[in-house]
């Protein structure tokens, strides 16, 4: 097997060329995303299955949030129903537990979720942190985000970010609802409170979680653990069905909020 010889110059040339294609092409997206865990790209999933222009962006080189744990580092999380019907629809193999409840493999998780949301059109760029949200003023919405590379963040560089335009930003950063706390502390007349998480209680917390996934403030939308945050919810440790859940309950919300628009 004889290996094709491609110039260095070229190399650097393509990548290049096809990298700012892309980003040209998100700097006016319809839905960005924060944060690849689990409820990020479930709703990257159906966003972008639905038709709409959705960039996620993740800090790490890498996806999956606090999939890849586990249970302090064991590889299988546990997913209860009805989360495992969109598992089954994604080809995620369920190992039954008791009725209703079914043990995952978190790299199996990972991947496959990744791989739905990336085929269903979703555009995933890693080594990017949202530094802030754009605002537009009457009315007062959020309406995109600025990004720098996560490497000039930890080198403690000062760099001006660049902007990305969208309808709807969803945080699904987390425990700390990165994007959120920016917005809230940026812009007070949003009036939008963050009274913190609560400590472990999962038997409730995970109904709890989608209840209060959805619209924070017009265009901006939270996900995942970023509801504990500014719900002042109980965690829940390594069950995920309420994660994968909110993904697409913010998914089904932010698409009846567009087409509405």
């Amino acid at each position: 097997m004889k290996v094709k010889q491609v110039d260095e110059g070229k190399i650097s040339k393509y990548i290049l060329k096809f990298t700012f294609e892309d980003w040209e092409n998100i700097i006016d997206s319809d839905v960005i995303i924060v944060g690849a865990g689990p409820s990020g790209m479930t709703a990257a999933y159906y966003l972008a299955k639905a038709g709409l222009k959705t960039v996620l962006f993740e800090r790490r080189l890498s996806f999956g949030g606090g999939i890849g744990g586990g249970a302090m580092l064991f590889h299988k999380i546990i997913i209860e129903s009805p989360a495992d019907e969109i598992l089954k629809e994604l080809g995620i193999r369920l190992v039954k537990a008791e009725e209703d409840v079914y043990a995952v493999d978190t790299a199996e998780f990972m991947a496959k979720l990744a791989s739905s949301a990336i085929d269903a059109g979703a555009k995933f760029i890693h080594g990017i942190t949202v530094d802030d949200v754009i605002f537009r003023e009457e009315p007062l919405k959020v309406a995109g985000v600025a990004v720098e590379w996560t490497a000039t963040q930890m080198s403690s560089l000062h760099v001006d970010p660049i902007f990305i335009s969208a309808k709807a930003v969803v945080d699904a950063t987390g425990h700390d609802a990165e994007v959120i706390s920016v917005a809230s502390r940026k812009l007070p007349e949003l009036e939008i409170s963050i009274p913190g998480e609560k400590s472990a209680y999962s038997e409730v917390a995970e109904q709890q979680v989608v209840d209060g996934t959805g619209k924070v403030a017009p265009g901006l939308y939270a996900a995942g653990m970023a509801v504990c945050e500014i719900k002042g919810l109980p965690r829940m440790g390594p069950i995920f069905g309420a994660m994968v859940l909110s993904g697409k309950k913010v998914a089904d919300e932010i698409i009846n909020d567009i087409r509405k628009s």
